[in-house]
């Protein structure tokens, strides 16, 4: 019987302890900390620099592809093709905000 006591003393306390450590702190937040967050102000962006950088990563695409290095070509079309979508995605809540 004090076997048996003891192994779900053992248990809860085990639970316990785990369910204690499996929260992070930072799911606790009040309705103040999520106001915070979103009244902390707008994240600027340069779309001009953006549009550059995927201009250069299409350029190398093409130059790869010349060369005959069409896997790292398509790489590089693939990251130029993402960030278009990064730009559009600022460009589209930009409009909507």
């Amino acid at each position: 019987m004090r076997r048996r006591i003891s192994a779900l003393a053992v248990t809860a306390t085990m639970a316990g302890g785990l369910l204690f450590t499996a929260l992070p702190a930072h799911a606790a937040t009040t309705d103040t900390g999520r106001q915070g967050v979103a009244a902390r102000g707008a994240v600027s962006v340069n779309i001009e620099e953006l549009r550059q950088q995927s201009a250069e990563l299409k350029a190398q695409a093409a130059r790869l592809d010349r060369d005959g290095h069409h896997a790292e070509a398509k790489r590089k079309r693939d990251e130029a093709n993402a960030l278009d979508r990064k730009i559009q995605a600022y460009i589209d809540a930009e409009n909507n905000a």
